[in-house]
């Protein structure tokens, strides 16, 4: 998980900052951690956190500078930190306040997440008015086309995967400990709205697309979309498609893996994606991206804010 990009400066002091902040060994957390011990959610947004700035610092170390950020839920809190609205410091805090909030609701109120495949807005939410039977139910991200998950108490996630295979068509369980991007989010998006009252966001230096409206966030709204983020979809397939069609042609993913790039590919086959998470990745991506302007700035919102 990024380990061997540790000796370049930046990511080594991206690293040192989220250790004091979430008062623990984020290296140690990133290459000795159990399984078991990264499912924690807590644990799970400090590391995904770190390795994303971490990998978001190194690409500016070698000149490499995007034109505009999206993340995908937690991603959403690392872009602060990309493009400029919270320092490293103060966002590692919130990722803190956040997942600690998140946890605690899990707690109170068991949830789960699952994917249904070959899925359209439209019968999803046909889907989730039937099998919510009283209980928490709804659409919690869109992340491509066919590809849209569900959020909500465990029952009423089973009844929705009963009712989507006998429908003749699959579902993948998500990993996750509860019910994000849905109503049982709601105690943790309140005490998060009385956190972030005490923070100021500096304006952004390149357009940041929020995940609840996929329109460009400013300072403004950042604490109320912040907040809402906690139990509103995410909505990443429509905010892929805003910065095509603004004229971004190269999306870059930061942190392990690379999940969000076949989500991006899987919006139009013709984006191209790289993904930056190790050494070698970041060479291919300073050689191809040096001195270009891979993501043009997305036009203004109807509403009149950037």
């Amino acid at each position: 998980m990024g380990v061997d990009l540790l000796d370049i400066p930046s990511v080594a002091h991206v690293f040192a900052c989220a250790s004091e902040v979430f008062g623990r060994d984020m290296v140690q957390l990133v290459t000795g951690a159990s399984a078991e011990e990264l499912d924690d959610t807590r644990n799970a947004q400090a590391a995904l956190s770190t390795l994303s700035v971490a990998a978001a610092r190194a690409c500016e170390e070698c000149g490499v500078v995007p034109s505009a950020a999206l993340g995908f839920s937690l991603g959403q809190v690392s872009a602060l930190a990309v493009t400029g609205m919270l320092t490293d410091e103060e966002t590692f805090r919130l990722v803190a306040i956040r997942s600690e909030l998140m946890g605690e609701a899990t707690y109170g109120r068991p949830g789960a997440m699952t994917a249904l495949l070959k899925a359209d807005p439209d019968e999803v939410e046909e889907l989730c008015a039937l099998c919510r039977r009283g209980q928490v139910l709804q659409p919690a991200n869109f992340n491509c086309p066919g590809q849209i998950v569900v959020s909500g108490d465990i029952s009423a996630i089973e009844r929705v995967e009963e009712a989507w295979v006998a429908r003749h068509k699959r579902f993948s369980r998500l990993a996750t400990s509860g019910a994000f991007h849905s109503p049982l989010m709601h105690e943790a998006a309140i005490e998060l709205d009385e956190y972030l009252v005490q923070v100021t966001f500096s304006e952004p230096r390149i357009p940041l697309i929020c995940n609840v409206d996929a329109r460009p966030l400013d300072a403004a709204h950042a604490r109320e979309h912040l907040s809402a983020h906690l139990t509103h979809p995410v909505l990443f397939q429509q905010s892929v498609e805003l910065l095509k069609g603004a004229g971004a042609s190269l999306f870059v993913e930061l942190g392990p893996g690379g999940v969000l790039s076949g989500l991006v590919r899987r919006v139009d086959r013709g984006l191209r994606c790289m993904a930056v998470q190790d050494k070698e990745s970041l060479a291919v991506l300073a050689g191809v991206g040096q001195g270009t302007d891979p993501c043009p700035t997305p036009p203004p919102s109807q509403s009149g804010r950037p």
